[in-house]
């Protein structure tokens, strides 16, 4: 069920709890939306929560639902997705550009479906029209930020990064994507000097865009804070040393601790023989999934480190999203509530966003999630999604 609420609504909310997604928790409150944004947030002694509604309100009543920001994954592949052979898409598979463009707003649509309302794509051309059109309106689906394209070794040397970030801030990227490691699969040893990431998060700096940075092991980690880069993607190896140097630099820590690595298991088929994806790449895998958890259990105790949550969904995860976000709960160690908070009003602040999303808070865009039960007590809670909306736009409701 889906419907767009006109910019005149006005809507009320009334579930059994609030989670703000700044660290408030509100028991009976009513959030009022108008259009496309948050009003306010009523507590439940007031007149508007505890009586009749106006006579040109909506009310959806959200009995047994607690209510929290629409959730915000940072690292995802929009574009990525099993083709008509059932093999993961590449330039081999022969679909024109119309079909990947429908399986990326088919993804994006699942993600939305489950409570995402904000995706960042890490990145590809075809994440451009995608975003746009979604950004128009005429069709639902989360927010997309996109790097459009990477900077890798192939790049070239700092001259050639700074061209290269100009040529994609000119193009349209709202982030610059930086592959500072070799991926897992291949060890994930450093790749570029820190003369190359000086140039690459500089230039990114100097143009107003934020700069992500693939980086697996402790040395990509720590030349992409000692250049002022944004946020660490992966960082499976890292050790508390580098997470401290993160922390005290105000660099953000995006961990993949669960769902990437279990989707490729499960689909292991699918992209086997692609690539990198070989059997010693696999099995290099298997390998860092236990480093990746302990280094995700090391984070949680380094002060001051911001963790935002980013699943680097790829072809099969698609609206799988938050079984990242439990697993970080119930196998990770990370409290409930700050579990939602690095997928709220953190990952928000990481992609600058924070005036405008991540918190139930008037004036904000009205990007809301309501699920079954309380995952403060149950982190399976936030697997049963019963009302999606994005701005003001009721995308998904069992009401």
């Amino acid at each position: 069920m889906s419907a767009h609420l006109p910019a005149t609504d006005l809507v009320l909310l009334r579930p059994d709890r609030v989670i703000d997604g700044r660290g408030g928790v509100l028991e009976g409150a009513t959030v009022v939306v108008r259009g496309q944004s948050i009003e306010r947030v009523v507590p439940p002694d007031s007149e508007v929560a505890a009586g009749p509604a106006p006579a040109d309100a909506r009310v959806l009543e959200l009995s047994g639902a607690t209510l929290l920001p629409g959730l915000i994954d940072t690292h995802v592949h929009l574009d990525w997705y099993f083709d008509r052979n059932d093999r993961l898409r590449t330039e081999q598979s022969g679909d024109p550009v119309e079909v990947q463009v429908l399986h990326a707003v088919e993804n994006a649509w699942r993600m939305l479906q489950a409570g995402v309302t904000t995706v960042q794509s890490l990145g590809s051309p075809l994440d451009r029209p995608v975003r746009d059109a979604l950004k128009r309106g005429v069709l639902p689906g989360p927010r997309i930020l996109t790097s459009l394209d990477a900077i890798t070794a192939q790049t070239g040397g700092p001259d050639a990064i700074r061209a290269w970030v100009r040529r994609l801030h000119a193009d349209g990227a709202d982030v610059i994507k930086i592959f500072a490691s070799a991926s897992i699969r291949d060890g994930g040893s450093p790749t570029l000097s820190q003369e190359q990431l000086d140039a690459a998060c500089g230039e990114a700096r100097r143009l107003g865009l934020r700069a992500t940075v693939h980086a697996h092991g402790p040395e990509s980690a720590r030349r992409a804070a000692n250049a002022g880069c944004t946020t660490i993607e992966h960082g499976a190896l890292l050790d508390r040393e580098t997470l401290e140097l993160l922390a005290e630099n105000g660099v953000f820590y995006d961990p993949n601790i669960d769902l990437i690595f279990r989707n490729y298991f499960e689909n292991e088929r699918r992209y086997l023989g692609i690539g990198n994806y070989t059997a010693e790449g696999f099995a290099q895998m298997r390998q860092a999934q236990p480093r990746a958890l302990a280094t995700f259990r090391t984070a949680l105790a380094v002060p001051g480190l911001q963790i935002v949550f980013g699943t680097d969904a790829v072809a099969g995860a698609h609206g799988r999203n938050v079984e990242e976000l439990v697993y970080r709960i119930v196998e990770g160690g990370q409290q409930p509530h700050a579990a939602i908070l690095s997928a709220t009003s953190i990952a928000a602040s990481s992609l600058g966003l924070d005036d405008r999303i991540g918190a139930i808070a008037a004036g904000l865009e009205a990007d809301l999630l309501a699920v079954e039960g309380n995952p403060l007590e149950d982190a399976s809670a936030l697997l049963r999604p019963v009302m999606v909306m994005r701005a003001g736009m009721l995308v998904r409701s069992g009401l």
